[in-house]
């Protein structure tokens, strides 16, 4: 056998082997690829240093782009027609303007939709801290009958694994398997909640040391809201957040025949009864309606409702006592409250020039 011949036979035996190690190789560069970290960024006035991102769900730009996608997904509902944004609306402070969110065949429930953003610097989750974390939470109004009114978590699991795009993503967030599960749909919407923040605002560039950043009114009312024997706001509206992720009763919804207890029916402690998180006041003129139960349809409502010691009940809390503020003292501290609205970013919207960074 001549020498050309030998080569040519050799070319046709090994072309096959070649191109099976080529796909082999090929396959595995891809299953193996691992996701990128996500480098967050804080607006002026979030410490980055009290952000929780639990080990187990360290933020990946693959995740919270897969998040993002399932934030919006209205197949994640009986009917297709709600959505998480349909509740927490970005464009309405992440909150809902409505008093009652409006889930799927026009059900409502009891409690008003809290805001989403700033989420990322607290473990519990929704009014009355049933759930232990973002990832936990993010479940939760799926399967909810007044929200999403999904039978099962499996229902979910089989609608998205009918749409190719979801099948990509899940296989760029969670290789090598790219399974589509509870697990991995909880921790994906969790990662873009976390990208959810608000700052930057005129509070925040006067504690820089820009005086002019707020009005001679609204610098009067933040001594009001921090002054023990006025205000004392700052008891629980403590820290950069403006809260204490805390648990009281204030009186709200307590005139109610059958009112709702809120933490106590979570945590069955003395104390407890119609006790709810403390919410932030970032963005508050964005997030109307306050409350709870979104009974208190202004600013001015709310501080009306302070001044005059909240409502009577047997757990009122002892930090709750009657202001007596004066009118002039109502408008500053209503000015102040203003003040705590700066913008808030998220994953594919970070338009902040004043951010700090943290590499996850």
């Amino acid at each position: 056998m001549t020498d050309s011949v030998t080569l040519r036979l050799f070319r046709i035996l090994t072309l096959p082997l070649l191109l099976i190690f080529t796909a082999c190789s090929s396959t595995t560069e891809i299953s193996e690829k691992k996701p990128a970290k996500y480098e967050l960024t804080f607006p002026l006035g979030l410490d980055s240093e009290s952000a929780i991102i639990p080990k187990y769900n360290p933020l990946t730009e693959e995740k919270i782009k897969l998040g993002k996608k399932l934030y919006f997904e209205t197949k994640l509902s009986l009917d297709e027609s709600i959505s998480c944004a349909s509740c927490h609306i970005p464009d309405k402070g992440f909150a809902d303007p409505s008093q009652f969110s409006v889930g799927v065949g026009g059900k409502k429930g009891g409690r008003q939709a809290p805001p989403v953003f700033n989420r990322i610097f607290t473990l519990k989750q929704f009014w009355d801290g049933r759930a232990a974390s973002l990832e936990e939470q993010a479940l939760g109004p799926v399967q909810n009958p007044v929200e999403m009114a999904m039978p099962d978590i499996d229902t979910v699991i089989k609608r998205l694994l009918g749409d190719s795009d979801y099948k990509a993503l899940f296989q760029s967030a969670f290789p090598p398997a790219g399974d589509i599960t509870a697990d991995h749909i909880a921790k994906s919407i969790a990662s873009f909640e976390r990208t959810i923040l608000a700052g930057n605002s005129p509070f925040d560039h006067f504690q820089m040391g820009h005086t002019d950043a707020m009005s001679e009114s609204a610098q009067r009312g933040y001594e009001i809201f921090k002054n023990e024997k006025k205000g004392n706001c700052e008891t629980c509206h403590v820290g950069f957040n403006f809260s204490d992720e805390n648990y009281y009763n204030i009186g709200v919804g307590m005139q109610a025949k059958n009112p709702d207890l809120g933490r106590h029916a979570i945590q069955e402690l003395e104390g407890y009864q119609g006790a709810f998180k403390t919410p932030t006041l970032r963005q508050i003129t964005e997030t109307a309606p306050y409350m709870h139960d979104g009974s208190q349809k202004t600013l001015e409502e709310v501080i009306t409702f302070y001044d005059k010691g909240g409502h009577a009940n047997k757990w009122l809390n002892p930090k709750i006592k009657p202001l007596k503020l004066t009118k002039q003292e109502k408008h500053d501290l209503l000015e102040f409250l203003k003040a705590l609205t700066g913008e808030i970013s998220w994953y594919g919207k970070e338009k902040s020039s004043k951010m700090v960074s943290l590499k996850n």
